[in-house]
């Protein structure tokens, strides 16, 4: 059993999350829907994982680590996962990134929030 939580993206290693928000997504066939009897069709041809993350209170410096690794296209991420109960490694892109700075203290620039979803591919 781990005793700490790990998140890497392409093999490199993230600092621990503030926030970790595992999501399973069906995907329907484009014919689903309900019939004219109400009766839901959903035709279910995937599932795909959503996780939502955040970081609290970074440095400029940790920001852009972050930042820099999830900016590719498609990333390899190993995460914990909820339905599996194991760490797995699935292939991920990334919706719409925020990082807010909260204040500058002594030259040094504190964000607020680094806050976005990974789904996969």
């Amino acid at each position: 059993m781990q005793t700490f939580f790990q998140l890497t993206v392409d093999g490199v290693e993230m600092p621990c999350p503030s926030s970790f928000s595992w999501g399973l997504q069906d995907v329907s066939a484009g014919e689903s829907g309900r019939t004219d009897d109400a009766i839901m069709h959903k035709n279910r041809v995937a599932q795909k994982r959503k996780i939502g993350l955040a970081w609290n209170g970074m440095d400029w410096q940790t920001t852009a680590k972050i930042m820099q690794a999830f900016d590719p296209e498609y990333i390899s991420v190993r995460y914990p996962d909820m339905k599996s109960g194991q760490y797995e490694t699935r292939t991920f892109y990334v919706g719409d990134r925020s990082a807010p700075v909260k204040w500058w203290f002594q030259g040094k620039q504190i964000i607020e929030q680094v806050s976005f979803d990974i789904i996969e591919r």
